[in-house]
């Protein structure tokens, strides 16, 4: 059965270094239960605008608080990655500029509404339908922002074959 992982990190640590903490803790849990061949991909992803970290919203307010923030603003998206097979591992993080367009609160309010927001870090999904219609553009990969860097990904896998 899948225990939710204790995604605790130290401190003081940049938002890179945080997603890539995070992520080496799931693949440390991972490996437990894994063969020791087995290519175990783990990651965490985390929104920030400025310091301050915006998680997964805790209910509807929490979500409007967090896209009123974000409303015609620049913020930053990083996914730390932990790619392993055996004693080999690549661990990075990618860090990806979003900017949104300036929003109504009746337009965050219906976007909250769809249910789309609310397990999402910064309470935003770019691949949802009215995710991407928040967003005016994007400065880094697109898929880093949806979740896992692909291409990224796909080269630590290659160095680890």
């Amino acid at each position: 059965m899948y225990k939710r992982q204790d995604e605790s990190y130290p401190e003081g640590l940049s938002p890179e270094d945080t997603v890539r903490y995070i992520a080496k803790k799931k693949c440390d849990a991972a490996a437990a239960l894994c063969s020791p061949d087995d290519l175990i991909i783990t990651a965490d992803t985390m929104v920030f605008l400025g310091n301050d970290r915006l998680g997964k919203p805790r209910d509807e307010e929490d979500a409007l608080r967090m896209l009123r923030a974000l409303s015609g603003r620049a913020h930053t998206v990083c996914t730390g990655v932990s790619v392993r097979r055996g004693a080999q591992e690549e661990r990075f993080a990618v860090s990806t500029r979003v900017f949104f367009r300036p929003m109504t609160d009746d337009e965050i309010r219906a976007y909250i509404k769809t249910g789309e927001p609310m397990d999402k870090a910064g309470a935003y999904g770019i691949q949802g339908v009215g995710g991407r219609m928040l967003v005016h553009d994007i400065s880094g990969d697109f898929y880093n922002v949806v979740g896992l860097p692909i291409a990224r990904v796909a080269r630590a896998i290659q160095k680890l074959s």
